[in-house]
């Protein structure tokens, strides 16, 4: 979905929550909870939005209203280790849509 479209699905409360998701190498995409299935934010080209901070997805996200927004950071020993999967969630801390500068 562009940004468009999860500005109208939050608007109509179709948003059930909001996840920046940390990549390897400092980066960030965003998905979208909308009927029980994760959606990838994407941009005008239909490529699957990359940001680069928390501030960035903040400032993207300023014309949509208040939804329950997530940092999500995977675990590293999983992928630098080479560790078999756990049954453990990744890290997922209930951040502010709004800045705090």
């Amino acid at each position: 979905m562009k940004l468009v479209e999860l500005r109208e699905l939050a608007l109509n409360s179709e948003i059930a929550e909001l996840a920046l998701i940390s990549l390897e190498g400092g980066t960030y995409v965003l998905e979208a909870k909308v009927g029980g299935r994760q959606r990838p934010v994407k941009d005008e080209q239909g490529r699957v939005l990359h940001l680069r901070s928390v501030e960035h997805a903040r400032d993207l996200l300023k014309e949509v209203p208040p939804v329950p927004f997530y940092l999500v950071h995977a675990e590293v020993h999983d992928q630098m280790c080479g560790m078999p999967p756990a049954a453990s969630e990744p890290l997922r801390v209930a951040i502010s849509l709004n800045s705090a500068w």
